[in-house]
């Protein structure tokens, strides 16, 4: 049994570690969980990843157990690292909330169509920001020629942005979109994905 065990939870942040260990060159193990219908996280694989907070992902190295993210990938790459999840994330997730929480009511008259505009200006903002960081010399990744941790934790945000159609207003991104391929387009993201199942979707799907 390899030293590292991740524990991955499908249509997560949990791509990003297992991304990160096929970078690094590391044999780990993944114990698996699909989301219920409901999307949440099942119970019981929650108490057997021995996160008290029962969140994903979770990592086991020997006798540590590391929860968050940004902590199992912390790194030199500090501004992308948690940029991904307090700046992008955060502004995307709020429209999230908004379309998940919003009486049918209110969305049939409109008012959803109203707060998602408002809430979008961030996110617009957010991906500008980093589409002007991709158009200088600073290499094909975030921080310079190679992968690091930065893009193992921005990919996923990014994906998650256009895949669900988050603010993004049908405006193009051009160099988002080349560094995004070219992430996707690495032997360790194709191996991480292979071997984790990975999807945005609830399920895994059949590999």
């Amino acid at each position: 049994m390899p030293p590292i065990t991740l524990w991955f939870l499908q249509a997560s942040r949990s791509i990003r570690i297992a991304w990160l260990l096929e970078e690094l060159g590391l044999d780990y193990e993944i114990r698996f969980a699909d989301r219920m219908p409901n999307m949440k996280a099942p119970n019981d694989f929650k108490a057997s990843s021995g996160n008290p907070l029962g969140k994903f992902p979770s990592l086991k190295d020997g006798d540590i157990t590391v929860y968050e993210s940004g902590a199992i990938t912390e790194i030199k790459v500090l501004q992308w690292l948690h940029a991904a999840e307090a700046t992008f994330l955060l502004h995307a997730l709020a429209i999230t909330y908004v379309r998940w929480n919003i009486p049918s009511s209110a969305a049939e008259q409109g008012v959803l169509e109203q707060m998602e505009a408002g809430l979008a200006v961030n996110v617009q903002k957010d991906l500008d920001w980093l589409e002007t960081e991709l158009s200088g010399e600073g290499g094909k990744y975030l921080c310079g020629e190679r992968v690091t941790a930065a893009d193992t934790m921005m990919v996923f945000s990014i994906d998650f942005i256009f895949a669900t159609e988050l603010g993004v207003g049908g405006r193009e991104w051009p160099n988002i979109m080349r560094w995004l391929k070219a992430c996707k387009e690495t032997d360790s993201y194709k191996r991480a994905v292979e071997k984790s199942g990975y999807s945005l979707t609830a399920k895994r799907p059949e590999v």
